[in-house]
């Protein structure tokens, strides 16, 4: 009798310690409010976790130059095609931006910014699918400048972490 009951006990004790990692949300950190990213983001037990791989603009003028800017737009018109094309991914997955939880941005240098990246204007579009009144979440983030990407003319990739309860 005495097994039986020890063995109930430590089932009784799993379950409640399964049950409590499913009721888990994830957290993010976020620093200031008007900071375009969170701090940082926790990912509790129970989630299923999706890599997007990097996606670059997609070309919008055919008439310019192979591997100048103007083939893609501004950044503005980079970020937003970017940004449109992940959406797309993350809805054939049953995602949304809300569910990101890290994103890498690599930013080539512009020629018409002197070789410097347009960090503002991509933080612009940025915060139009991130921090809003309809989707408040904001992911872990960082943004580096690199010397180019593969994409010819391209002036930012982007690369995503997202996460969903299963």
């Amino acid at each position: 009798m005495k097994v039986m009951t020890t063995f109930a006990a430590i089932a009784l004790g799993a379950s409640l310690l399964a049950t409590t990692a499913q009721a888990q949300e994830i957290e993010r950190l976020n620093g200031a409010p008007t900071s375009p990213i969170a701090t940082a983001v926790t990912v509790p037990p129970g989630y299923t976790t999706y890599y997007l791989s990097g996606v670059t603009p997609a070309v919008t003028n055919a008439a310019a130059p192979a591997g100048s800017p103007e083939r893609f737009g501004d950044i503005s018109a980079q970020t937003r095609s970017v940004l449109d094309n992940l959406k797309g991914t993350l809805t054939k997955l049953g995602l949304t931006f809300g569910d990101v939880v890290q994103a890498h941005i690599y930013m080539a240098p512009d020629p018409s910014r002197n070789g410097d990246m347009d960090f503002a204007g991509m933080n612009k579009v940025w915060l139009t699918e991130f921090g809003t009144p309809t989707q408040p979440n904001k992911p872990a983030r960082v943004t580096v400048k690199i010397a180019a990407l593969a994409a010819p003319g391209a002036l930012i990739e982007i690369e995503m972490t997202a996460a969903k309860k299963k």
